[in-house]
């Protein structure tokens, strides 16, 4: 297009919701997975503003057969009056007008975790069908929305009525002894999401840790699917959510559980120290989970270094020259933190971060009023942090002088890069990626069968360091992992710089099978307690090979990734053979990477066009932690345990 032919018919003005069709992702933050429960968590989040708003105590979440999701609570129900700017039903305005809701005036919603007036419009613009019942002033009003249109205007029915039409939603209604309340049902459009299918148990530690964060709140979870049916409710809150939280681990102190007020901020905390080294901290504002922190988590930081210092100094356990650093209080932590606001303001769409820089100053000085007088009152309990806090700082600093040492050797700052390194011709980041491969036999499938101006290869020999159990002296000094950092570039620690990051994409590729998956994990969980950034950042990939070809007739053949799907291709190509004659399977199975020649490996898990590539999110990298953790760490119970509740599961072959 030229300059001259650019004007104003060029420009597309989009109506209605048909932005958010166009460019779901700037709403809900991505069409995967993520997205996919995003358009869950938004329709819960406002049913679960009512409970916050002392209007509901009941809701009831189902997968239905068809992969639809219903919501049902017993709130005041959405406002069915007509509106007076639109002129429409207020349900309806609320279904279809982006920004049009009951959450800007603070007087409908004092606290809300939903989108303000953007949330349920938006599901319902990315959903096939949604339909909405609303039981209030003793009628049952209906609708029905394609896409983000209406389909069914505005109906009332009496309770006989609404029964009769649609028994099975009235079979899921929980608004029967407050006589008020919403139902919501919405099918995902298959045309926008990848996924058409729901997981079950990330909705259900969703459904758990809401009832958690809600005292007194009946969760009910059902799956029509996998047939799973679950109830959770919680007297005491968080307090009962660090207890499952610690279960299995030896508590140093009590548990320590604050409340307190500033204004319109709410902030509830429950605290204990372990024995543990690694810090838990899990943090929340308006019951909705921020995993990546925020003003409020600075906030409780900043307060508890600040607390502690003073106390140990007052007491003369340290000098005002060798405080504490923030990190060394915070070893062994565990803490949920919870805090209610009016109208907090997220980094992203997603809420994964809070920005509200108010939060910061008010958690500061509730937690400095409230932790500060526990402290005063409790001088064994602080005593007993103060000492863990000691040792921490005594290992910081040993481990700051082994990094030196090594920095001073030039182990890491070597211009040089490893010699098992296969290097990439580009020296532009953005279109280079590093794949992180178990084995010399792989490593050379990989070297051959790769695009060499794209992609570098560092195999790994031996089996990866247990960074869990190692002190960080030993792990720079691991052959391994100091090659992996050498070829990132951006050094480790105080001196991590992911600026200078030389690959956008860093693939681990193991063998497809338990061994792989251990590797894949102890890899994760070096990443995530070392570079972190790198995952959060979204710079670290899993990479998927298969597990089986399948070959029949001459030619035909087609590569599958697990037995279910082996399973599934063979009845397939079974039932579609009309001919008596059996269909005769070659099926090899691929015990590992160095199996395939270059260009299998090529065809199958490295080319950009046809592979499988599983972006690594925070939230995996800890369940990765927490897993090896039980697996591979110092305690034998966790592993026992493991091993009695899953040996029946393990597909082992006989020797």
């Amino acid at each position: 297009m030229t300059e001259q032919n650019y004007g104003a018919d060029n420009i597309t003005v989009l109506e209605g919701l048909e932005a958010v069709r166009k460019r779901p992702g700037m709403y809900i933050g991505n069409t995967g997975k993520e997205g996919l429960h995003r358009c869950l968590g938004e329709i819960l989040d406002n049913s679960v503003d009512e409970h916050m708003g002392d209007f509901a105590d009941t809701i009831l979440v189902k997968v239905r057969k068809d992969n639809s999701i219903l919501v049902a609570d017993n709130g005041r129900g959405i406002p069915t009056d007509i509106h007076s700017k639109t002129g429409r039903p207020a349900l309806e305005t609320i279904l279809t007008v982006l920004h049009a809701g009951g959450k800007f005036d603070q007087k409908s919603y004092e606290f809300s975790g939903g989108l303000h007036g953007v949330g349920a419009s938006v599901v319902n613009a990315l959903s096939e069908y949604m339909r909405v019942w609303v039981l209030r002033d003793g009628n049952i009003h209906f609708m029905e929305f394609s896409k983000g249109k209406v389909v069914k205007e505005m109906q009332k029915f009496s309770d006989a009525e609404f029964i009769a039409k649609f028994p099975e939603i009235a079979s899921d209604a929980v608004w029967q002894e407050q006589g008020r309340g919403t139902i919501i049902t919405f099918l995902p459009d298959k045309t926008i999401f990848e996924l058409d299918k729901f997981n079950t148990r990330e909705i259900e530690i969703g459904i758990k840790q809401t009832a958690y964060l809600n005292k007194g709140l009946s969760m009910h979870f059902v799956d029509q699917c996998d047939g799973t049916d679950v109830s959770y409710c919680f007297p005491e809150g968080i307090v009962t959510y660090l207890e499952d939280i610690t279960d299995g681990e030896d508590d140093i102190t009590p548990v320590v559980h604050i409340q307190g007020e500033l204004d319109n901020f709410h902030l509830e905390m429950a605290l204990v120290y372990t024995t543990k080294v690694s810090e838990k901290l899990f943090a929340f504002t308006n019951g909705v989970a921020n995993p990546e922190g925020g003003m409020h988590v600075t906030g409780f930081k900043s307060s508890l270094t600040k607390l502690f210092n003073k106390h140990a100094i007052d007491k003369k356990y340290i000098k005002d020259d060798g405080k504490f650093k923030s990190d060394d209080l915070r070893e062994g932590l565990r803490v949920v933190l919870s805090i209610r606001m009016v109208d907090p303001q997220f980094t992203s769409q997603s809420k994964v971060k809070l920005g509200s820089t108010i939060a910061r100053k008010s958690v500061d000085l509730i937690i400095s009023d409230k932790l500060g007088t526990f402290i005063e009152e409790n001088p064994k309990v602080a005593q007993i942090v103060v000492e863990k806090a000691q040792l921490a700082m005594r290992a910081r600093i040993a481990a700051r002088a082994a990094r030196e040492k090594v920095m001073r050797k030039g182990v890491l700052e070597s211009m040089s890069l490893p010699g098992k390194l296969a290097d990439c011709g580009s020296k532009n980041p953005e279109e280079s990626e590093i794949f992180i491969v178990e084995g010399d036999s792989a490593g050379g499938s990989a070297k051959q069968g790769r695009d060499r101006y794209s992609q570098a290869i560092l195999p790994l020999r031996g089996k990866v360091l247990n960074t869990e159990r190692a002190t960080l002296d030993r792990i720079l000094n691991y052959e391994g992992i100091k090659n992996m950092i050498i070829a990132f570039g951006t050094s480790i620690g105080e001196k991590f710089d992911i600026e200078k990051l030389r690959y956008h994409k860093i693939i681990i590729m193991t063998d497809a099978d338990v061994d792989g998956a251990h590797i894949t994990t102890l890899l994760l969980t070096f990443l995530y307690r070392y570079m972190g950034e790198l995952i959060e950042d979204g710079y670290v990939y899993m990479a998927r090979p298969p597990l089986y070809k399948i070959s029949w007739g001459k030619k035909k053949f087609q590569y599958v990734y697990t037995d279910d799907e082996k399973v599934r291709l063979l009845a397939s190509l079974n039932a579609a053979n009309n001919t008596d004659k059996e269909i005769k399977f070659g099926i090899q199975r691929y015990k590992g990477l160095g199996e395939m020649n270059p260009e299998q490996l090529w065809d199958t898990t490295m080319n950009p066009d046809t592979r499988l590539l599983y972006q690594v999110t925070i939230g995996e990298a800890e369940r990765a932690d927490i897993v090896f953790k039980e697996l591979m760490g110092a305690d034998v119970a966790p592993r026992r345990k493991f091993i009695e509740e899953n040996a029946k599961f393990a597909d082992v072959d006989a020797v």
